[in-house]
């Protein structure tokens, strides 16, 4: 007699793929690139190109020594978004070997090594990024001042962006300075009023620019909410507790700590809580679990800003925190259906 053979229903949502999701993350961060190249010139421009051919390069390369279909694999845009995250993430005038490095390891190391998407338990884009910036840390600290730019209208032409990038020319240090949480990181024994009166960095324009560049990727963020690619667990949890253990250390010394506000608007505090710390791979799965993590990578970022030795905490953060996400996974998946908690322990009687 002929077996029936009747397959699974159906169930993807159409145009939910991979390749959807990745590609809509990427244009999702289109504000964010427009502000931060209309602020700091082209190098942004640039970085994403270098950054964009070294993926698909190295994609490539792992895959056909894998034996595996590139041009299968290189349509699902996790190589691309890897790319275009590392290419935010970076200085405008990094030299273009700082990004090829970071690019070449977060998609060879931190991800193909593992067996590719869906297999790498570390945020392959923040593994690149904390390499070079442990490497590399003069050159990952030379962000171009966009107080003056903006002020003076002395934007960076596309031959001096390339000239800075290729040949890391010593003229470009003239139109370098700190990021805010750098400048208020080395303040050293200014209280915070002489402190924002005192460092270029820290003056209304260089800040200005930033909560621009914070306001950006805060509407990426929202547009992927709306298009329900992430969920608000993640990111309302990393905003949440960076703002709360930011505010308990204000109140308790105004005179040397930041407020929450200039933790929310300087450096990568919108751009990481969106784009990075929702990674569907490295994060948490569960609603439960993804506030935890959240929390702890919001608390890590504040704890680094503070007392590391780095002024941002993004990359470390998200990292430590995806160590524990397997962990937290376990003691907050939700209940099954029909099934009741498992008991702390159990008690054997014996007969008797």
């Amino acid at each position: 007699m002929a077996l029936l053979r009747i397959t699974s229903p159906h169930t993807q949502r159409a145009g939910r793929r991979t390749s959807w999701v990745m590609l809509m993350v990427i244009l999702a961060t289109i504000p964010g690139i427009a502000v931060q190249s209309w602020l700091f010139g082209w190098g942004t421009l640039i970085n994403l190109a270098i950054a964009a051919i070294t993926a698909l390069l190295s994609e490539a390369a792992v895959l056909t020594m894998r034996r595996r279909s590139v041009a299968f694999y290189l349509k699902d845009y996790s190589a691309l978004l890897t790319a275009v995250l590392l290419g935010i993430a970076l200085p405008p005038s990094v030299p273009w070997w700082v990004t090829v490095t970071a690019v070449a390891f977060a998609v060879i190391f931190a991800k193909q090594l593992y067996g590719g998407l869906g297999n790498n338990p570390f945020n392959p884009a923040m593994v690149g990024y904390a390499i070079v910036l442990v490497s590399f840390p003069v050159p990952m600290t030379q962000w171009v001042g966009a107080s003056d730019m903006v002020s003076s209208g002395s934007m960076l032409s596309l031959s001096q962006s390339l000239q800075a990038i290729f040949h890391h020319l010593p003229s470009i240090d003239s139109y370098t300075m700190a990021t805010p949480l750098d400048g208020f990181k080395h303040k050293d024994s200014l209280s915070s009023t002489a402190a924002f009166n005192s460092i270029a960095s820290l003056k209304g324009a260089n800040l200005n620019s930033w909560l621009f560049i914070n306001g950006a990727y805060l509407l990426g963020g929202l547009i992927l909410l709306a298009l329900r690619i992430i969920t608000w667990h993640t990111p309302v949890a990393v905003l949440s507790s960076l703002s709360v253990i930011s505010g308990v250390f204000y109140l308790i010394d105004p005179n040397h700590a930041a407020t929450p506000w200039f933790h929310l608007t300087t450096g990568a505090a919108m751009f990481g809580a969106f784009f990075i710390a929702t990674d569907p791979v490295t994060s948490c799965t569960s609603n439960r679990g993804k506030l935890v993590y959240g929390t702890g990578i919001g608390i890590l970022i504040y704890v680094i800003r503070t007392w590391g030795g780095y002024p941002d905490g993004i990359a470390f953060g998200v990292l430590l925190m995806n160590f524990a996400a397997p962990l937290i996974d376990y003691y907050t998946q939700p209940r099954t259906y029909g099934h009741k908690k498992a008991k702390k322990g159990l008690t054997i009687k014996e007969d008797n």
